[in-house]
C-alpha cells in the first residue's frame, strides 16, 4: 500500500513539473497567434486572441527570412558537429587506447578549454580573424566552434571508451587489426551511444550559439537563427507574434535531432561517467 502511494505521489510530482515546463511553451505558442493589436488590448498573457493569426508563421518564414537563417544554421551544424565528433573521438581514442605519455595531462589540457569564458576570447578572435579575412567566413566559425566544443566531447567520449574492455584491443591485434581499424571497426561502433549524446548536445549548442557569431558574422545573408531573430526586433517596435512564431519554427530541427538520437542519450551519458 505504501509503495503504491509513493508511486502515485511520484507521478503527481512529475505531472506538476511537466505543467511547469510546458507553461513557457504554451505561452510562446499563444503569443505566436496574436496580432499587434492584441498586445495593446489589455487581455491576459494567456488569453487567446479573438482571431488566430496563423499567417505569422508564413510571414516569419518569408518576410522575416527565417528560411535563409535556418538553412545557414543547418549547413554550419551538419558540417561542424560531425567534424568536431571526429576530432574528439580520435583524441579520446588516443588517450584511452594508445600507449602515449602524459595521458592525464593531455586530458586536463583539453578540459581547460571548457573553463575559458567565450567573452575573454572575443577581442583576440576579432582582431586575428580580421587580419586573415575570416570575418563573415564560415571557416573561421568552424574553427572557433570546434575549439570551444572539443573539451566536452572528449570528456564524454573518453569516459565511455574507458568502460570498453581492453581485451577487445588485444583480440583485434592478434587478428592482425591495426590501430586505425581498431578505431573505425571496433571502438567507434561500440561508442555509438556516447557519440549520439555528443551529437545532440553539440548540435543544440551550435544551433543556439549567439555571442561568437554576432562578432564573426555581420552579413545578414550569412546569419543563422539566433542572430536572424534579432532582425525581428525593430527600432520603433517589435512584432511579438512574428517573433514567437519564428522561435517555434526554429525549434523543429533541434527537436528532430533529439527524437532521432534520444534512445541513445541516457545510455551514452551513463557510460560516460563509468570508471
Amino acid at each position: 500500500m505504501r509503495k503504491k502511494r509513493n508511486k502515485v505521489i511520484f507521478y503527481i510530482l512529475l505531472t506538476l513539473l511537466a505543467l511547469i515546463w510546458m507553461a513557457p511553451v504554451v505561452t510562446v505558442f499563444i503569443t505566436a497567434l496574436k496580432s499587434q493589436g492584441d498586445f495593446y488590448s489589455g487581455n491576459s498573457l494567456f488569453s487567446l486572441p479573438d482571431q488566430l493569426k496563423w499567417s505569422n508563421f508564413a510571414d516569419a518564414w518569408t518576410k522575416g527570412r527565417l528560411g535563409t537563417y535556418m538553412r545557414n544554421g543547418l549547413v554550419i551544424c551538419f558540417l561542424k558537429v560531425p567534424l568536431g565528433i571526429l576530432v574528439e573521438s580520435l583524441a579520446a581514442f588516443a588517450i584511452t587506447r594508445l600507449d602515449i605519455k602524459h595521458k592525464t595531462g593531455i586530458f586536463v589540457f583539453f578540459l581547460l578549454g571548457m573553463m575559458l569564458p567565450h567573452q575573454m576570447a572575443l577581442i583576440p578572435l576579432n582582431r586575428a580573424f580580421s587580419r586573415y579575412n575570416l570575418i563573415n567566413n564560415y571557416l573561421g566559425l568552424f574553427v572557433v566552434y570546434t575549439g570551444f566544443g572539443i573539451g566536452y566531447g572528449i570528456l564524454v567520449l573518453r569516459g565511455f571508451m574507458r568502460s570498453i574492455p581492453k581485451d577487445l584491443d588485444e583480440a583485434a591485434y592478434i587478428d592482425g587489426c591495426g590501430k586505425l581499424r581498431l578505431y573505425f571497426n571496433i571502438i567507434l561502433p561500440i561508442t555509438k551511444p556516447a557519440i549520439a549524446t555528443v551529437f545532440i548536445v553539440d548540435f543544440l549548442n551550435t544551433w543556439n550559439e549567439f555571442l561568437l557569431q554576432s562578432i564573426l558574422i555581420t552579413s545578414d545573408s550569412l546569419r543563422t537563427v539566433p542572430n536572424g531573430l534579432m532582425s525581428f526586433i525593430g527600432e520603433y517596435g517589435t512584432d511579438y507574434g512574428l517573433l514567437n512564431a519564428g522561435v517555434l519554427i526554429s525549434i523543429v530541427p533541434v527537436l528532430a535531432v533529439y527524437l532521432t538520437f534520444q534512445r541513445y542519450f541516457v545510455e551514452g551519458m551513463s557510460g560516460a561517467v563509468k570508471q
